[in-house]
C-alpha cells in the first residue's frame, strides 16, 4: 500500500457520498498519474439513464479526456467499492497500472468476490489489484445508503 492510498481513497468516499445525496449508489473513483488527480467520477447511471455510468467509467473517461488518450498507462485507479465486470474489462483496456478498491461486493464484484476477472491469465494486459483500503468506511456508507431505503 503507497502512503497516499488512504487519502485518494478519502477522495473516492467523498464522491460516493455525492453519489447518495442524489440518489445513486454511492461509488465514487479517481484516477491518478503521478500522484495528481486526473479524473474523478461518482455513480450516475439513474440520473445519467445510462447503465454504462458507474464511477469507475465516468473516471475513467475524465482521465482519458484529460491526457488526451485512452490507453491511461502509469495510471492509478481508487474506487470504494469492488469492480464489476464491465468496469474491469475497462481498467484492463485503458492499460491502468493499478486499481485499489475499498470494500468487497459479493453480488457483482469481478475482483475475486463473484468472478476473478484480473486473475485471468490469457487476458493481455495484467494491472495490479488491491482491495481493502478503507473497506470498513466505504462499506458503511454503502449499508447506510441500503439501510434507508428498506
Amino acid at each position: 500500500m503507497a502512503a497516499d492510498d488512504n487519502e485518494f481513497m478519502a477522495v473516492a468516499i467523498a464522491l460516493a457520498a455525492e453519489a447518495a445525496r442524489n440518489g445513486e449508489v454511492p461509488v465514487g473513483a479517481i484516477v491518478v498519474k503521478d500522484g495528481a488527480i486526473i479524473g474523478r467520477g461518482s455513480n450516475r447511471p439513474i440520473g445519467a439513464a445510462d447503465p454504462t455510468a458507474h464511477a469507475e467509467i465516468v473516471a475513467l473517461r475524465e482521465a482519458a479526456a484529460h491526457l488526451g488518450n485512452y490507453r491511461l498507462a502509469g495510471c492509478e485507479l481508487f474506487v470504494t467499492l469492488e469492480p464489476c465486470a464491465m468496469c474491469v474489462g475497462a481498467m484492463l483496456h485503458a492499460r491502468l497500472e493499478r486499481v485499489v478498491f475499498g470494500a468487497l461486493d459479493p453480488k457483482t464484484g469481478a475482483c475475486g468476490s463473484v468472478v476473478d476477472l484480473p486473475a485471468v491469465a490469457t487476458l493481455n494486459h495484467h494491472a495490479r489489484f488491491e482491495g481493502g483500503i478503507l473497506a470498513d468506511d466505504c462499506g458503511a456508507l454503502l449499508k447506510r445508503f441500503f439501510a434507508e431505503r428498506r
